[in-house]
């Protein structure tokens, strides 16, 4: 069983930027991408913020205006999430448990429409819970860096030790995919 969840592939995001901001939903439009979840913690924010500022909010508009329905997928708490898309059209779920399937049925269930897995993109800064969960579920998944490492939990420092394992791993037995998204870069 721990060999499986150990199994390099499932670690190999299908894409990989610094930022949030560098992805290129133009290209994830273009592949039939319509619903968007993504990580709150060290993804769109750092640990210490908690609201978000107005150029998030005009990324989202933005999105939004692209054809884009975005939800935010959090393993934080619910309260926190809320705080951060209160006041806007954006939904949020707190207390996803990423990697399992409970938050990702749940933010479904709360978009405006069904959606086929080959529309659906997750985007996170952690191997061991979005990408691994976005490769589990069968959705594209998009893996950023963090943005601020020194904020984080004692519960993601320790992803952060397998993480560091995996990307070794993925190098060693997959080092064409590993140089193409440029995994050297992860921070």
């Amino acid at each position: 069983m721990i060999e499986r969840f150990f199994r390099s592939k499932h670690f190999i995001p299908k894409e990989f930027h610094d930022t949030f901001f560098d992805i290129d939903f133009d290209q994830l439009y273009k592949k039939g991408i319509r619903l968007i979840l993504t990580d709150l913690d060290n993804t769109l924010i750092s640990y210490q913020e908690d609201i978000m500022t107005k150029v998030m909010i005009d990324k989202f508009d933005e999105l939004a205006n692209q054809g884009f329905e975005v939800i935010i997928i959090s393993n934080n708490r619910p309260e926190r999430v809320e705080k951060y898309v209160r006041g806007t059209k954006i939904l949020g779920i707190g207390s996803a448990r990423k990697p399992f399937f409970k938050g990702i049925k749940k933010a479904l269930d709360m978009a405006s429409k069904t959606y086929y897995d080959d529309e659906i993109c997750l985007i996170g800064d952690q191997l061991v819970t979005d990408i691994y969960l976005s490769n589990r579920f069968g959705i594209y998944g998009v893996l950023v860096n963090p943005i601020a490492r020194k904020t984080e939990k004692f519960y993601t420092k320790m992803n952060r030790r397998l993480e560091e394992r995996m990307l070794q791993k993925i190098a060693k037995k997959h080092p064409d995919v590993f140089a193409r998204l440029k995994l050297e870069k992860r921070r």
